[in-house]
């Protein structure tokens, strides 16, 4: 519903035209000055400015000027008598949508307004899509060559375009938010909004707010009225994360907003109708958390429609070197003046595969992202990797050297690591010989040999494997 701010001087005349509007579905917030008038706008979402031109202390020029400061975009329409045709063409020349001569019949008001808000829409949709093609959300901030990851693709690919509600799984760190951007910007909403809300971050009174708006005076600090996240992405994707973590009176809001399509400010009478693609992300288990009396199971089944489960880092290992090449590249433009990085020490490789990656994908970036900030060469090594991330890997090692039996020799030392690392490589890539050899970085010819070398019988080791 587009908002429109009424200003003139004269107590009356923005009453008026407010119902006229309002009787058209335009929402209308109205000012007697200037002043007034940029207090409301500092606080409201507004399309569209219909101000008169003679007012006192400020004027319609003065205001345009202000109000072109903070938003050049926002459309302005002047009101004004015949004697000031003047000072309309100086608004036009400054940035006014146009000029409407008083008195005027309602009719010819109301196709100014319509004409400003179309161009207003076609403003926001380019600048939309300029976002859009800046964050290149298609597919090029996820990354993966792996199984798990390649059936993502395709999911999006088919749900994209749909406005089939999409809940999202996975824990912390795997790129909910990413997935949702690609289903978002592979639709055809992709040049409309895509407001993101994470449900964790607010507190439940204000969280309501945050989410479906409040009317001016609802409760105390709402001194203007304020559009929601659900209005401000009309036409467009809401990305609700953390949705575990809905109270159980949000949960009931968002189930009727779901089956209703509609909802009321907070502290407003009206019902507003939006028309919204709703994608949900979660790093519990819903249906855990229905069992334990947490979440409703009508809602889950409304969010439900699309199930996408993210898998973690340590469950798609082949995807490390690719990520390990992107984060490389996505911060090699922030060392100025010095070498550039280019890829990691395979003794680093090592560790990073050797790794459990509780923190997946967010905390590989951020190691990666680290380790540039120290490194000297072109060659990420051990010691340019965060301490605190060395400790955890000694935590984790998963060769377990201590299992060496004392008085080994070099040869037996080193056979006992390769041959440990082997059966790791197989337990992670699911006995699948191609893909444990990637993630060893040999060939497959290479592994076989390796495992007739220590004996190694695949089909049995999968069977007796715990």
């Amino acid at each position: 519903m587009d908002t429109i701010l009424i200003v003139d001087d004269e107590k009356n005349y923005p009453l008026i035209l407010s119902a006229v509007l309002q009787d058209e579905g335009f929402e209308t917030l109205t000012a007697n000055s200037g002043q007034e008038a940029l207090e409301v706008l500092d606080h409201s979402d507004v399309d569209l400015v219909l101000t008169d031109m003679k007012m006192p202390k400020m004027d319609g020029i003065e205001l345009l000027q202000r109000i072109k400061s903070q938003n050049p975009e926002l459309p302005i329409i002047m009101m004004t008598a015949y004697g000031t045709v003047e000072k309309a063409v100086e608004a036009m020349q400054k940035g006014a949508y146009s000029y409407i001569l008083k008195p005027f019949d309602n009719e010819q008001m109301i196709l100014y307004v319509n004409k400003a808000l179309d161009m207003y829409r076609v403003v926001k949709e380019n600048r939309q899509l300029r976002s859009a093609v800046e964050s290149r959300y298609s597919f090029g901030n996820l990354i993966g060559k792996s199984k798990p990851m390649q059936d993502i693709f395709e999911t999006i690919r088919k749900v994209a375009p749909s406005s089939a509600t999409v809940l999202i799984e996975g824990a912390s760190g795997t790129g909910k938010e990413l997935v949702a951007k690609s289903i978002h910007f592979n639709s055809p909403r992709r040049n409309q909004p895509f407001v993101a809300v994470n449900c964790s971050a607010l507190a439940e009174t204000l969280l309501e707010s945050e989410l479906f708006g409040h009317e001016k005076g609802a409760f105390t600090g709402a001194i203007s009225m304020k559009k929601g996240r659900f209005e401000l992405a009309d036409q467009g994707t809401l990305f609700l994360d953390e949705i575990g973590e809905l109270s159980p009176s949000l949960q009931v809001k968002l189930l009727r907003v779901l089956q209703e399509k509609v909802f009321e400010r907070v502290g407003g009478m009206r019902p507003i109708s939006v028309n919204i693609r709703l994608i949900a992300a979660t790093n519990k288990s819903l249906k855990e958390e229905i069992q334990k009396g947490h979440f409703r199971e009508d809602l889950f089944y409304r969010l439900n429609v699309v199930h996408v489960v993210l898998p973690s880092l340590a469950e798609r290992l082949e995807d490390l070197r690719p990520l390990i090449a992107h984060f490389i590249e996505k911060y090699a433009e922030e060392r100025h003046g010095v070498t550039p990085v280019t890829r990691v020490d395979k003794e680093v490789e090592r560790l990073f595969f050797d790794y459990s990656w509780p923190g997946n994908v967010r905390e590989l970036e951020n190691v990666i992202e680290r380790a540039m900030v120290m490194c000297p060469g072109d060659t990420i090594q051990i010691e340019d990797l965060p301490t605190d991330f060395r400790k955890n890997i000694s935590k984790n090692n998963l060769l377990k050297l201590e299992d060496i039996e004392p008085g080994a020799t070099l040869y037996e030392t080193l056979a006992f690591v390769e041959k440990t690392m082997i059966l790791n490589a197989l337990k992670k890539a699911d006995f699948i010989q191609s893909r444990a050899a990637a993630l060893l970085g040999i060939g497959k010819s290479g592994l076989n040999q390796k495992l007739k070398k220590y004996g190694i019988d695949v089909s049995e080791f999968a069977e007796n494997i715990e």
